[in-house]
């Protein structure tokens, strides 16, 4: 395992699992076989609904739970109530969270942060950060915090590389972490011939390829899967290494085209929509 040391010192794993879209039983099967496959990072939200399936799954690994990294996400309808952070930890079963984050920029989302703030200060939260957010609504973040974000949960993939983002983040001292690492499952994307010929190189999957370019180009990667020898595939990227002219092929590749765009309508739907956390199983 690689790690990526945030800016309070604490050390994050380069690679883990998503639990986006995943039922809780989905999510709790997920989560088991990861962690037994030897995962460490481990990725809901709030809104993905299925945090206590993750809780369950942490406890049936038999792992301690200082082994696992947990991160998850304040939904937009829970910023401005002050159990938001203690019910997460409910739901969880867990008595501190290692990173929460901001889900998205929408609704209060300054009270949002200064509820992280305060459960970071007393030790429920080991750090704290940004989902979805652009450079404009860090600046905001950053112009008004106490505690500073440690890291962007954002759309990254090699179509989508976002060098200027990451460039202003470096210059933060926060680290990228992507999600949609493999595209979306865009066939476009895992077939370029370029990830095929370097998958015949290193023996790995088109799909390795674009993970192993992430870790290696500083970006944090959450793939989500229910498919077992997937979640297998997609943690086998520490025994190989792309060399420096490969990673600049892959560079190249880069259209600054996302999958998934803000606007103000949606962002005002996410403010307004309030996920059933407690009808979970």
């Amino acid at each position: 395992m690689e790690y990526a040391a945030l800016n309070n010192g604490v050390k994050m794993p380069m690679a883990g699992i998503g639990t986006f879209l995943l039922t809780p039983d989905e999510a709790e099967a997920s989560v088991l076989s990861a962690l037994q496959c030897g995962y460490r990072l481990i990725d809901t939200a709030n809104a993905y609904v299925n945090e206590k399936a993750v809780g369950r799954a942490m406890k049936r690994s038999g792992l301690r739970r200082e082994e696992i990294f947990l991160e998850t996400k304040l939904w937009p309808s829970f910023y401005e109530q002050p159990d938001a952070v203690e019910k997460t930890l409910e739901r969880l079963g867990t008595d501190y969270i290692d990173l929460l984050l901001i889900h998205q920029p929408a609704g209060n989302y300054i009270a949002g942060y200064k509820l992280m703030e305060k459960a970071y200060k007393e030790g429920k939260v080991r750090a704290i950060g940004l989902s979805n957010f652009n450079e404009g609504q860090i600046r905001e973040i950053l112009g008004s915090c106490e505690v500073k974000p440690a890291v962007l949960q954002t759309e990254v993939h090699p179509y989508c590389q976002e060098k200027e983002l990451k460039k202003f983040l470096a210059g933060e001292d926060m680290v990228i972490q992507a999600w949609y690492p493999l595209g979306h499952g865009d066939k476009a994307l895992l077939e370029e011939p370029l990830f095929t010929r370097l998958g015949k190189k290193y023996g790995k999957s088109n799909a390795q390829i674009i993970l192993r370019w992430h870790i290696q180009d500083g970006n944090i990667v959450i793939p989500g899967s229910k498919n077992p020898a997937h979640i297998q595939d997609n943690f086998d990227l520490f025994d190989f290494a792309l060399t420096p002219e490969e990673m600049g092929e892959i560079a190249a590749l880069d259209k600054n085209t996302r999958y998934y765009t803000s606007t103000p309508e949606l962002l005002r739907r996410y403010a307004e929509m309030v996920p059933p956390v407690d009808e979970q199983k």
